[in-house]
């Protein structure tokens, strides 16, 4: 195992799973919330494949492989982990995003 090659594709994978959540935040910001969740599921399934690496990073370890304790794995698993927060963050704020939108349809219609 290349564990360099294995770093890279942690940070990439990690930056992907946060961009891609948000556009998906955009989305929702405009109330489309059914393309905002398709996103949201790509950046769930971009994010597993960077904790799938971080994973198997420290299966290895613990299998008795020599993974260097390098800047740039401390650069990785900052990346992994605010992605893992902005993530969950984001969930949310799209959540309450959904809700400002159904009552907000509810008032309109309430109001004619």
């Amino acid at each position: 195992m290349n564990v360099e090659v294995e770093i890279f594709n942690m940070i990439s994978n990690a930056g992907d799973a946060k961009s891609i959540a948000y556009e998906a935040l955009k989305l929702a910001q405009n109330n489309d919330f059914h393309l905002a969740n398709e996103k949201l599921e790509t950046a769930n399934k971009t994010l597993a494949k960077a904790h799938n690496t971080q994973t198997k990073l420290i299966q290895a370890e613990i299998n008795g492989e020599h993974v260097e304790q390098s800047l740039l794995m401390v650069h990785a698993q900052d990346h992994l982990m605010a992605a893992i927060s902005e993530m969950s963050l984001i969930e949310q704020m799209i959540a309450i995003l959904r809700r400002v939108a159904q009552l907000e349809a509810r008032s309109e219609s309430e109001s004619v």
